[in-house]
C-alpha cells in the first residue's frame, strides 16, 4: 500500500472519530473500563501467586532434638539429615535462640524459663528443594536416633499447597473469561459506531470502493481506540500501584513476604494493556465491519 493511500486512511480514521465523537467516547470507555478489570485482575493474580510462593518457600521442617543428645550426638545428625533427598538447606537453632524467639512473640513472662529451666530443645530447620516435598521429608527425619519430634505443618502444609493451586486455577480461569469478554464488548461498541455510518459505507461500495479500502479506516479507528482506551486504565494502575505498594510495604516489613517490585513489573503491564487494547480496538473493528462488507 502506498504511504499517501496510508496516510489517507489515518486522516479518514481521525476525523471520523472526532466526526462521531460520542461514539468514539462510548468506544474508548468500553474499551479503558474492561482493560481495567483486566489490570487489576492480573496485578492480583501474579501479587497472589508471588506471596503464594514466599508462603510455599516459607513452609519448613523443624526438627527437635533430644535433649539427652550430646554435641556428637548433633553433628552425626546432621550428616544423616543432610543426606535425606531433597533436603536443599539445613540450620541450626539453639534451645536459648529457640526461647529468646518465644519470649519475642509472646512477651517477657516467658524469661522464668530461662536457664536450666528451660524446657526447649535445640532444632535444625530443614528447607526442601520444593515445598511439596515436606512430608516426605518429615517422615524420614522421624525415624532418625536423637530426634525427639519433628514437625512440618501436615495436614496444614499440605491443604495450604492445595489451596495456592485452587487459588492460582481460579484467578486464570477469571482472566481468561475477561479477555473473552473484553473483545465480546469492545467488538459490539464498535459495532454500534460502524452501525451509524452504515450509509457512508454503502455510498464507498456503490463508488467502487475495494472492501480492503473501506476496511482500512475502521481498522486503524479501532487501534486507535484501543490505544487511547488502554492508556487510561495504564495511568490509573501504575499510581494505584506504586500507592498500593508503598502502603504493603509498611505492613509486609520484617516478613518474608513482599508484593511484587513495581518497577518493572507495573510497567511491563501497562505495555501489555496497551498492546491488548490495539490488538483487541482492531479485531473487534475487523469482526464488526465484516457484516456490511457482505455482498
Amino acid at each position: 500500500m502506498k504511504l499517501r493511500t496510508m496516510g489517507r486512511h489515518f486522516r479518514d480514521s481521525f476525523k471520523s472519530l472526532v466526526r462521531n465523537g460520542w461514539m468514539s467516547v462510548a468506544a474508548i470507555s468500553a474499551v479503558a473500563m474492561t482493560l481495567i478489570l483486566v489490570g487489576s485482575f492480573v496485578v492480583i493474580l501474579l501479587n497472589v501467586n508471588k506471596l503464594a510462593s514466599d508462603v510455599e518457600n516459607d513452609v519448613s521442617v523443624r526438627v527437635f532434638i533430644d535433649l539427652a543428645a550430646d554435641k556428637e550426638n548433633k553433628k552425626s545428625l546432621k550428616e544423616e539429615l543432610e543426606k535425606i533427598e531433597n533436603v536443599e538447606s539445613l540450620t541450626f537453632s539453639t534451645r536459648d535462640e529457640e526461647l529468646d524467639k518465644l519470649i519475642g512473640s509472646y512477651g517477657s513472662e516467658f524469661n522464668l524459663f530461662g536457664g536450666d529451666d528451660n524446657p526447649l530443645h535445640d532444632v535444625y530447620t530443614l528447607n526442601t528443594e520444593v515445598p511439596e516435598q515436606t512430608g516426605a521429608v518429615a517422615k524420614e527425619a522421624e525415624a532418625l536416633e536423637y530426634v525427639a519430634k519433628v514437625e512440618y505443618g501436615g495436614t496444614t502444609a499440605e491443604k495450604l499447597f492445595e489451596t495456592i493451586a485452587t487459588l492460582r486455577t481460579i484467578g486464570t480461569v477469571i482472566i481468561t473469561g475477561l479477555l473473552l469478554i473484553a473483545i465480546f464488548l469492545i467488538s459490539n461498541t464498535i459495532r454500534i459506531t460502524i452501525f451509524s455510518r452504515s450509509t457512508e459505507i454503502e455510498i464507498m461500495r456503490l463508488v467502487g470502493a475495494k472492501n480492503s479500502y473501506i476496511r482500512w479506516p475502521f481498522l486503524i479507528e479501532g487501534a486507535i481506540i484501543g490505544l487511547i482506551g488502554a492508556l487510561i486504565p495504564t495511568a490509573i494502575l501504575i499510581f494505584m500501584y506504586r500507592f498500593l505498594f508503598d502502603l504493603g510495604a509498611q505492613y509486609l516489613v520484617g516478613s518474608n513476604f513482599a508484593l511484587l517490585s513495581p518497577t518493572p513489573f507495573i510497567y511491563y503491564l501497562g505495555l501489555g494493556l496497551v498492546g491488548v487494547g490495539v490488538i483487541l480496538g482492531s479485531i473487534g473493528s475487523v469482526l464488526s465491519i465484516t457484516r456490511f462488507l457482505k455482498v
